[in-house]
C-alpha cells in the first residue's frame, strides 16, 4: 500500500527536479509570422534576454503562413516538454479561431499560457485633408455624412480591421472599408489622402505624425502611451468602454508540466519588468505587461469572447 503523503512528496520532489533540470537544450520559440514585424521583434528581444538566465539559447523560428495559423498549429502539436513555445497574439489566439470555419487547434484548450509580454494599442490617424482633430469631431462628421469616409486596414480580419469595426459599432457610425494586402500598401494611400482614416500601429504611424503628414487623434488602449502623452484614448475622447489593439504573449503546448511553466514565467516576467525593456517598449508606444499564467489565461479568454462578438456582428468570415 502506498501512503497518500508519500505520493504527494514524490510528486513535489519530481516537480522540483524537473524545474532544476530544465532546460537541458535550446528552446524553439515559434513566431507565426514573417521576420521583421512587431511580433518578430518582440520574440527576438525576449528570447535574447531570457537565454542567459535559462542557460540555453532561445531560437526564434519564423513559420509564416495563413495569417499565423500554420505556426500556431505547429506549436499546438509539438511535444509538451517546454522546448517548443509560441508567441501567441491577437490573430492566432482570437481572430483566426473566431473567423475561420476549420481551425486545427483550439486556443483555449491546446495551449498553456505562460505570460503576456506587452499590449500594442493602435493609433487613430487621419490625413490632414479630413477636417477633424478629435474623436468627437470624427464621429460628428461621420454621422452627418454616413458612408462618405473610407478607412484603410491591413486586410480583412486583421486587428486593424476589427479595431475599426468595433469603433464604428460602438460609436454608431458607418464607414467604407478599404482592405489592403499589408501595411505598406495601406500607408501609401493613407499618406496621399486617397484613404483618409486608419487605425494602425503606433510605431509605424508616429514618424508621419511627427512630420505633419498625418494627424493623431486617439489611442485605442486603456491608457495613454508615454511616447505620445498628449493623445487621449478613444474611451477618454468619448466612446466609453472602447478598447482594442494587438498583444503578444508566450504560450506552451497544453500539458506542459507546471514547474516548467513556472520557470519560464519567472524568467520572462523578470525581463519584461526590467527598466531596459520597460523603457524600450514605452518609447515605441507599446505597453509592457508581464503577468501570471492565470492572469494571461483570463486575458486570452476575455479577448476570445470579445473579438468573437465583433466578428459575428460584422459578419467577418475568412476562408
Amino acid at each position: 500500500m502506498v501512503l497518500p503523503g508519500l505520493v504527494f512528496a514524490c510528486a513535489v520532489m519530481s516537480g522540483g527536479a524537473m524545474a532544476q533540470a530544465y532546460p537541458a537544450k535550446s528552446i524553439r520559440l515559434i513566431v507565426p509570422l514573417a521576420p521583421g514585424g512587431g511580433n518578430d521583434t518582440i520574440a527576438r528581444l525576449i528570447g535574447q534576454k531570457i537565454s542567459p538566465s535559462l542557460g540555453q539559447q532561445v531560437v526564434v523560428d519564423n513559420r509564416a503562413g495563413a495569417g499565423g495559423l500554420i505556426g500556431a498549429e505547429m506549436a499546438a502539436k509539438s511535444p509538451p516538454d517546454g522546448y517548443t513555445l509560441l508567441l501567441g497574439n491577437v490573430a492566432t489566439m482570437t481572430i483566426i479561431p473566431n473567423s475561420q470555419k476549420k481551425v486545427p487547434y483550439d486556443p483555449l484548450k491546446d495551449f498553456q499560457p505562460v505570460s503576456l509580454i506587452a499590449s500594442a494599442p493602435l493609433l487613430v490617424v487621419v490625413h490632414p485633408s479630413l477636417p477633424v482633430s478629435t474623436i468627437k469631431e470624427l464621429v460628428s462628421l461621420s454621422r452627418a455624412k454616413p458612408g462618405a469616409i473610407n478607412y484603410a486596414s491591413n486586410g480583412i480580419g486583421t486587428s486593424t480591421h476589427l479595431a475599426t469595426e468595433m469603433f464604428s459599432m460602438m460609436a454608431g457610425v458607418k464607414w467604407v472599408h478599404v482592405p489592403y494586402k499589408g501595411l505598406s500598401l495601406a500607408m501609401t494611400d493613407l499618406l496621399s489622402g486617397q484613404v483618409p482614416l486608419m487605425f494602425s500601429s503606433a510605431v509605424a504611424m508616429l514618424p508621419h505624425v511627427k512630420n505633419g503628414k498625418l494627424r493623431a487623434i486617439a489611442m485605442t488602449g486603456t491608457r495613454r502611451a508615454q511616447a505620445i502623452p498628449d493623445v487621449p484614448t478613444v474611451a477618454e475622447a468619448g466612446v466609453k468602454g472602447y478598447e482594442s489593439g494587438s498583444w503578444y504573449g508566450i504560450v506552451a503546448p497544453s500539458n506542459t508540466p507546471r514547474p516548467i511553466i513556472d520557470r519560464l514565467n519567472k524568467e520572462i516576467v523578470a525581463v519584461v519588468k526590467s527598466k531596459e525593456i520597460q523603457d524600450r517598449l514605452n518609447n515605441e508606444a507599446v505597453i509592457p505587461s508581464g503577468n501570471s499564467p492565470e492572469e494571461f489565461a483570463a486575458h486570452i479568454r476575455s479577448e476570445f469572447e470579445r473579438m468573437g462578438r465583433v466578428i459575428r456582428e460584422a459578419k467577418i468570415v475568412l476562408d
